[in-house]
């Protein structure tokens, strides 16, 4: 049993993420692009190492997705309190382009689960943040 649950969670990451990065094509973005973009959405201003954290991946991939953002103008970094710290938030023209990317993914999840009802759909996303906590 547990060796096909790996396999479906893998399998629909892997549909989501595609489906993800079709719909982000006209914003020219990636997902992992999008998912920083997202937490600063959320969250407000983030340090790096708080997005890296948070988002479980390693140091240096946020790092260079960071300056990608930063080169296309999606973010704004500049230094904390401490010269090693750096701070990110999103550009002022990210802030107007955010709502429309939201309102594209909402639309691409809504398509990806719509077999599910509303009430297995917030089972699944109950029984999803379960999983690796300890």
């Amino acid at each position: 049993m547990q060796k096909l649950l790996f396999h479906e969670i893998h399998q629909k990451s892997r549909l989501s993420v595609k489906e993800v990065n079709d719909a982000l094509k006209e914003f020219h973005l990636y997902s992992s692009q999008w998912s920083i973009l997202f937490c600063l959405k959320q969250f407000g201003e983030m340090t790096q190492k708080e997005i890296w954290q948070y988002l479980n991946v390693e140091a240096p991939t946020v790092t260079r997705t960071l300056m990608r953002l930063e080169h296309s103008d999606w973010i704004v970094r500049k230094e904390g309190e401490d010269k090693r710290e750096r701070l990110v938030q999103l550009s002022e023209s990210a802030k107007t382009i955010v709502p429309q990317i939201e309102k594209r993914i909402q639309e691409v999840e809504e398509g990806l689960l719509s077999s599910l009802s509303e009430a297995e759909q917030e089972q699944l996303i109950e029984l999803l943040k379960k999983i690796g906590n300890h």
